[in-house]
């Protein structure tokens, strides 16, 4: 089976939210903010997300890190709420002197394509990208499929029959599986979640046929033996499942992930973008940070300002045109 089409974007949880957000603060004074002494204060990372899980884990371990490459300490705070969206709007409507970033997830591009807020994804300016971590099609350890070819060939020929788990309508996992069904031409059922977690407890206790979360989220019962990977949804084997085949190798052309990465308000001078993505770029090579990725089995991808842009940009469209098909956009 050969499918030529691809996809590579980034969803994440949406939740029936509607934020309004401006373009940055009026007294901003994006164009009169002076780097020629900056930093001279502590900057406050905001987390869209609560303490405890990977996005927190990444935020913290990245402050960390930057004591040895940036003269004032980071302060991570958590603002959670809407998906993310409380925090995102936050650190969207922060003065922009490069005070206050966020750490960016995936949820900055579903929350606006689904309709759920009022931002877009340049109200935020892209410092740099720290993260990436595959989609991945797990199974119970006793499935009848051994190979992903099998699980998908059932899939074709049983249409529905398949029960995929997700994190929540919308989010990554439910449509990284959404656009295995586009490129491989079959139909699942889709089941949400509250989470990755419940969704890979659901299926341990047998009411599930598949997941489609990170490899992280089902590391532990993979290694217990409790759980199968049938294929990673990235282009090349991981190096801790290099067992596990990519679905290009099956001639699956498909490509989704998740990605973490540090904004600012769009308005922020590009001198101080810089002194952050400098001091950021020599963060993520920081033994501590690699080992608390390394630890939670998380992707350590590290992308400049532009490069963290270019993936925003190209998962965005995509994504929006996935969630039309899918035909799951808030009204």
């Amino acid at each position: 089976m050969k499918v030529k089409k691809s996809f590579n974007f980034i969803l994440a949880t949406a939740l029936t939210l509607g934020l309004a957000a401006c373009s940055g603060s009026s007294e901003s004074g994006g164009k009169n903010t002076s780097a020629s002494n900056y930093p001279t204060k502590q900057v406050e990372l905001i987390v869209p997300f609560a303490p405890g899980g990977g996005t927190d884990a990444v935020a913290r371990a990245y402050a960390d890190a930057m004591k040895n490459h940036f003269s004032e300490p980071i302060g991570v705070v958590n603002k959670t709420g809407g998906g993310g969206a409380i925090g995102f709007t936050e650190g969207i409507n922060a003065k922009a002197d490069g005070y206050k970033a966020t750490l960016i997830t995936g949820d900055f591009a579903i929350l606006p394509n689904m309709g759920l807020v009022s931002f877009n994804k340049d109200d935020l300016k892209t410092v740099a990208q720290l993260n990436a971590d595959p989609s991945a099609i797990t199974v119970s350890a006793d499935a009848p499929w051994d190979t992903v070819e099998e699980f998908l060939e059932d899939a074709q020929k049983n249409p529905e029959k398949i029960r995929i788990g997700n994190a929540g309508t919308g989010s990554i996992w439910h449509l990284s599986a959404a656009a295995l069904e586009d490129v491989a031409g079959t139909k699942f059922s889709h089941i949400p979640y509250d989470g990755a977690a419940p969704a890979v407890t659901a299926l341990l206790g047998g009411h599930l046929e598949a997941v489609t979360v990170s490899p992280a989220e089902v590391s532990a019962h993979i290694d217990s033996g409790k759980l199968k990977m049938l294929a990673i949804m990235t282009d090349e084997r991981l190096d801790k499942y290099k067992d596990v085949p990519t679905l290009k190798e099956s001639g699956v052309d498909l490509s989704v992930g998740t990605w973490r990465g540090v904004g600012v308000p769009k308005d922020t001078p590009q001198e101080i973008v810089d002194i952050l993505t400098e001091a950021s770029k020599k963060a993520v090579e920081e033994e501590t940070f690699i080992n608390v990725l390394d630890k939670m089995n998380l992707g350590l991808i590290y992308k400049d300002d532009k490069g963290f842009r270019e993936v925003i940009d190209n998962d965005y469209e995509l994504f929006s045109s996935l969630i039309a098909k899918s035909n799951i956009k808030q009204q």
